[in-house]
C-alpha cells in the first residue's frame, strides 16, 4: 500500500471509530448526528460529503473555492471507475474519511478510495423473488453512519452494511407484502395501451437515499400511485406514455424512522391519514389559481369511497431535510393513488403533493402545505426541500425551499408552513390545471415537470436557488375502452409527449425577489441535480453526455467534458489532503431515452 492509501486508510478507520461509531439512540444529538451538521463548516484538509445533500440543509452547497472561476480551465479528470453494471445511474455519491460509498443500479453497493478510485469492496444485492419493481432500477444513494451503510431496495428492504468491509449486518423488509398493482388486463383487448410494453407502474420500493439522525435511519417508500408506464419503441425515445386506470390499486405511502443497531421501526408516518383524507375540498391555490374541480360531484361521491385512504398513493420521493435545533424533518409527497384518475378519491386527497413537516424524533405531523389539492395531472413534489436562512422583508427567517414540477419555486416558514413566497415560473406554463379531454390538451410543465426529482442548490450568501429544470409539453387525453362482458365503459386518463420541442433550463433564481436572475436553454430536458460552490461555480450534466461548470454570476458556460453516457445524477465536491475533487455517476436514464452506462468519473485540478 503505499504511503497516500495509507494515510486515507487510517484517516477513514479515525472517522469511523470516532465519528461513526453508534450511540445511543436517546443522545439529544451524537457525534454521527453533529458531524453530518457541521459538514458545510469543514475548514480542514479534509472535507466530506457525509450525507445526499452534504449537511442535513440539502443546500448542496460546498464553501471551497479551491476550483473556481479563474482557474476552471484547468479541471480535468483524477480517476473513473466502471461499475459494470450499465442502467439508470442516479445516485448521490457519498464521502467519509476518504471514502467513497456509492449505491449502483439494483442496489448493489461499492466502497471506493476517493482519492484513487480503487474498489475496496462490493456488496451485491440479491432481490426477492416475484417482488414488482415498479420504479425501475435506480437507487438514489445510501447513508452512512454508526460505522454503518444504509440503503434502501428496489424490493423495499432497508439493509445495514458494515462500512468497513461491506458485510450485511441486518436486512428487514420495510414493507411486508406486495401491492395490488393495476394492470393491462383490465383495458378491453381492442385498446392499444392493453398489450404495449410497459416499463413501470403501482407498487413499493425505496428509490431515495436513507438520512441517519439521532440513532436513526429514516426512509420512505415510493411507487404507491405510479401509474402504468408505457414504453417508448425506440430506446432512445422518452418515455411514451403513462396512464392511471380506475380501480383500487396501491397503499398509503410512508416515512419511517428505524433504528441503527437493530433495524426496528422506530416511527412511521403514513402520507394518507385514515380519517380527514378528503381535506376541506380546496379549488383554489396560492396566486387565486382555480384546479378546475368539480366539488359538488366530489362530495356527493365521497359517501360511495369510504376507504379511499387505503389505496391513497402519496410517495416519499425525496430524502429529507432535518432542522437539528427545532428537531424537525422536512419531505415531500407524491401523487394519488390511482395516478392521474380521480373517480374514486374525491376530495383534497390529503397528504399528497405536499411539503410535510415532522418532529424528526417522533413523526408526528407539525404541518403540512399541500401545493395541489386533489393532483390529477402527476405534481408530485418530487425534487427535496432545502433549508435556509432566508431574506425576507428586512427579517433573516428559517426557511425551507422546495423546487416543484409546477415551475415555481416555493418558500415556506420553516416554523409554521406559512407560504412566504412563491417565485416566478422558472419553466414555460399553459394549460397548468387543464382537464383531459377525448381530444387531447396540451399543457405544461405536466408530468414530467418543471423540476422533476432533481436536487436543487442554494448559495445562501448570494440568496440565490439553482434549478434544473424540463420543458417537456404534454399531451392530456381522455380515453375510454368498452368494459369487459357487457360492463360499464373504462374511462382513464394518460399523459403522453406532445408534437412539440422539449428542452431542459438551468435557472439561477433570486430568492429575495422571486425574479429569475438569469437562464440557460439547454438542448435536452435536464434531470440530475445541480452542485454550487463559494468558487462561483455552478455543476450539472446533461444528457447526451456533457458535464459543465457555469459561472454563478451570470450562467456563462466555462468548463464542459464529454462523457460516453448521459450524466443525469447529481455532483457532489469534497477535498482530501488539500485537494478538492468533483464528482459525478455518467449512466443515463431510461425514462428520458438518455444513453445508460456504468461510469463514475472524479475531477480535480490537473496542476494538483
Amino acid at each position: 500500500m503505499h504511503s497516500s492509501q495509507k494515510k486515507i486508510a487510517s484517516y477513514g478507520l479515525l472517522i469511523c471509530l470516532s465519528l461513526l461509531t453508534a450511540c445511543s439512540s436517546n443522545q439529544t444529538h451524537d457525534s454521527t448526528t453533529r458531524y453530518i451538521n457541521n459538514a458545510s463548516s469543514q475548514q480542514t484538509e479534509n472535507q466530506d460529503w457525509p450525507s445526499f445533500g452534504r449537511d442535513y440543509a440539502n443546500k448542496r452547497f460546498s464553501g471551497n473555492k479551491q476550483i473556481n472561476t479563474d482557474n476552471i480551465k484547468n479541471l480535468s479528470t483524477a480517476w473513473e471507475f466502471k461499475s459494470g453494471i450499465k442502467s439508470t445511474f442516479q445516485a448521490t455519491p457519498i464521502v467519509v474519511g476518504g471514502v467513497m460509498y456509492v449505491s449502483l443500479p439494483f442496489n448493489h453497493v461499492v466502497a471506493l478510495d476517493a482519492k484513487t478510485g480503487k474498489e475496496i469492496w462490493r456488496y451485491k444485492h440479491d432481490r426477492r423473488q416475484g417482488w414488482n419493481m415498479c420504479c425501475g432500477p435506480a437507487n438514489r444513494g445510501v447513508a452512512v453512519g454508526y460505522g454503518k451503510v444504509f440503503i434502501g431496495t428496489v424490493d423495499a428492504r432497508l439493509i445495514a452494511l458494515d462500512a468497513k468491509s461491506g458485510k450485511k449486518l441486518w436486512d428487514i423488509d420495510a414493507v411486508d407484502a406486495a401491492v395490488i398493482t393495476e394492470g393491462q388486463d383490465s383495458l378491453n383487448k381492442n385498446d392499444p395501451n392493453s398489450h404495449a410494453k410497459t416499463t413501470g407502474g403501482t407498487g413499493v420500493g425505496m428509490a431515495m437515499a436513507p438520512v441517519v439522525y439521532n440513532g436513526k435511519v429514516i426512509i420512505g417508500i415510493t411507487g404507491v400511485g405510479y401509474g402504468l408506464h408505457i414504453d417508448n419503441p425506440r430506446e432512445d425515445a422518452p418515455l411514451g406514455a403513462v396512464i392511471g386506470v380506475t380501480g383500487r390499486y396501491g397503499r398509503p405511502g410512508f416515512l419511517a424512522a428505524f433504528d441503527v443497531n437493530t433495524g426496528k421501526l422506530v416511527w412511521q408516518f403514513d402520507t394518507i391519514p385514515e380519517q380527514g383524507w378528503e381535506g376541506s375540498f380546496k379549488e383554489i391555490i396560492s396566486g387565486g389559481i382555480s384546479l378546475n374541480r368539480d366539488i359538488q360531484a366530489e362530495k356527493a361521491s365521497l359517501a360511495k369511497y369510504p376507504d379511499s385512504s387505503r389505496f391513497g398513493g402519496g410517495s416519499a420521493w425525496s430524502t429529507p431535510a432535518i432542522d437539528t435545533d427545532l428537531g424537525l424533518l422536512y419531505f415531500g409527497t407524491g401523487n394519488p393513488s390511482p395516478q392521474m384518475n380521480d373517480v374514486s378519491r374525491p376530495g383534497d386527497n390529503l397528504y399528497t403533493v405536499s411539503l410535510v413537516a415532522l418532529d424528526a424524533n417522533t413523526g408526528k405531523l407539525r404541518w403540512y402545505y399541500q401545493q395541489v389539492p386533489h393532483d390529477v395531472w402527476g405534481y408530485d413534489l418530487a425534487s427535496p426541500p432545502i433549508l435556509f436562512n432566508y431574506q425576507y422583508q428586512g427579517k433573516s427567517i428559517s426557511a425551507v425551499g422546495q423546487a416543484s414540477k409546477l415551475g415555481w419555486f416555493y418558500i415556506n416558514d420553516r416554523t409554521t408552513g406559512e407560504l412566504l413566497m412563491k417565485s416566478d415560473a422558472f419553466v414555460p406554463q399553459k394549460n397548468l390545471f387543464a382537464k383531459a379531454t377525448f381530444e387531447g390538451v396540451t399543457l405544461y410543465p405536466g408530468i414530467l415537470g418543471g423540476s422533476n426529482w432533481s436536487p436543487a442548490a442554494i448559495d445562501e450568501n448570494t440568496q440565490r436557488a439553482f434549478v434544473a429544470a424540463i420543458h417537456a409539453p404534454i399531451k392530456y387525453t381522455l380515453h375510454e375502452s368498452p368494459g369487459k362482458d357487457g360492463a360499464a365503459p373504462i374511462r382513464y386518463a394518460a399523459s403522453e409527449p406532445a408534437d412539440e420541442p422539449r428542452w431542459g433550463v438551468l435557472s439561477a433564481i433570486d430568492l429575495v425577489t422571486g425574479k429569475i436572475a438569469w437562464q440557460n436553454k439547454i438542448d435536452q430536458p435536464m434531470v440530475g441535480g445541480v452542485l454550487v460552490t463559494a468558487g462561483g461555480l455552478v455543476f450539472a450534466g446533461e444528457g447526451n453526455g456533457n458535464f459543465n461548470a457555469f459561472d454563478t454570476r451570470n450562467g456563462k458556460l466555462l468548463w464542459q467534458d464529454k462523457n460516453d453516457y448521459g450524466v443525469n445524477a447529481p455532483p457532489i465536491t469534497y477535498q482530501i489532503d488539500n485537494e478538492q475533487y468533483v464528482a459525478v455517476a455518467a449512466g443515463g436514464s431510461s425514462i428520458f431515452g438518455y444513453k445508460q452506462g456504468d461510469s463514475l468519473r472524479v475531477y480535480k485540478l490537473k496542476n494538483n
